[in-house]
């Protein structure tokens, strides 16, 4: 089984922007910087032959490449309950546009269809007891969070291996965007 899902990978440059947005709440998890990412469809355990299958319907994905800004920061839960630190991501319809492709593909390579509504986010620490003031605090002092734009070439199928300082992601296949980066030295 394999544990897998599709996300955009962040340039270095912002990778460590989103490092330094990193301390000040007790009970905070931070995810490593090598780890952050945008997740656009979390996947699941499947067999390996289901995904091969996973591979094959994102590799038809056909959406533009494009530009993403990150904007703000947010906590998914409230009081004792916050689990989720968050840096946001500037609305766009490139993103939605591509975030639907992604899940047409996996509906009709067999995947059930996601129930969340997509709420673009990449996550800068898992919460435990974190006390609500140090969060607030830290909500507020980078309320005025901005990176970017950074360009967006192409989306990445993870594997996700589970340990016991955190999941480490693997990169198995890039899929290149209509005008990425990729594209271009392709041809």
């Amino acid at each position: 089984m394999l544990r897998l899902f599709v996300a955009l990978d962040l340039t270095e440059e912002i990778r460590q922007r989103l490092a330094g947005l990193a301390g000040g709440v007790p009970g905070a998890r931070w995810t490593e910087p090598e780890n952050l990412h945008l997740t656009l469809r979390f996947i699941g355990e499947v067999p390996e032959d289901q995904a091969m299958d996973i591979d094959a319907a994102l590799a038809e994905v056909r959406a533009p490449a494009f530009a993403l800004t990150l904007d703000g920061v947010g906590v998914f839960g409230s009081g004792r309950r916050a689990r989720i630190l968050w840096a946001g991501v500037e609305r766009g319809a490139a993103l939605a546009h591509l975030q639907a492709k992604v899940e047409s593909a996996l509906v009709r390579c067999g995947l059930p269809a996601e129930e969340r509504k997509f709420s673009p986010h990449i996550t800068l620490a898992r919460l435990k007891d974190a006390p609500a003031d140090r969060i607030g605090r830290f909500l507020s002092d980078r309320a005025l969070f901005r990176a970017g734009p950074m360009p967006v070439g192409h989306i990445t199928l993870y594997r996700s291996h589970p340990g016991n300082g955190g999941a480490v992601y693997e990169p198995l296949r890039e899929y290149p965007l209509d005008g990425g980066p990729e594209e271009e030295t392709a041809g």
